[in-house]
Formats: structure tokens, C-alpha cells, sequence
């Protein structure tokens, strides 16, 4: 099973084919994201920051109505979870296109 991330279609463009292994520890043969991990943690950091922020603002509002705080520490770990699933995913840039393939051009 050949588990490389370029298919036979783009093979004539003289590259070299990159297996699974290679695009998971981040070793495409530049220094950029060796460099630029610093910088994905604090952007990463910086997206999440406001929706952690409300979140945190919506307990602190809640507790101060008279809310049981029992009830307030059971609404924190979701808050928690869904902050850190999220900087983790912007972090790795999850969404990001991991393969190198070139933007696909729309036909004439």
C-alpha cells in the first residue's frame, strides 16, 4: 500500500512524493514551520482568546445572579474542552491544506 500524500496525477511536476509520516512531524524540507511554531501558538492563542473570554464572562455573570456555584464549576470544563480543542486545532492549522497540492483552477 503505497501511503505517499501526492498522487500519480502530479507526478510530473518533479517533486517528491511526501509520505504520511513526513506531513504529521511537520518534515517538508523547509525551515518555516520549524520557525513559525512559536507564531502558530500565540495567532492560535489569539483566536481562541475571545471566545474563552466570554465564556469565562458568562460563568462570572452567572455565579454573580446567585447561581449555585456547584452549578457554575459544572459549566466551566465544557468552556475549558471546547478553548483548548480549539486552540489545539488552530495550532496545528487544522484546517490549513497539508498536502502542497496547488490551489485548484476553475475551468474556462
Amino acid at each position: 500500500m503505497d501511503d505517499t500524500a501526492e498522487s500519480g496525477v502530479h507526478a510530473d511536476k518533479g517533486t517528491g512524493d511526501r509520505t504520511t509520516a513526513d506531513l504529521l512531524t511537520g518534515e517538508d524540507g523547509s525551515s518555516a514551520s520549524a520557525s513559525s511554531d512559536g507564531m502558530n501558538r500565540k495567532r492560535a492563542l489569539l483566536f481562541v482568546a475571545p471566545f474563552l473570554a466570554i465564556g469565562l464572562f458568562d460563568l462570572a455573570l452567572l455565579l454573580g445572579w446567585g447561581l449555585d456555584p456547584l452549578w457554575g464549576f459544572m459549566i466551566l470544563p465544557p468552556i475549558l474542552f471546547v478553548s483548548a480543542l480549539g486552540w489545539i486545532a488552530f495550532r496545528t492549522g487544522f484546517a490549513s491544506d497539508r498536502t502542497g497540492d496547488p490551489a485548484v483552477e476553475k475551468p474556462d
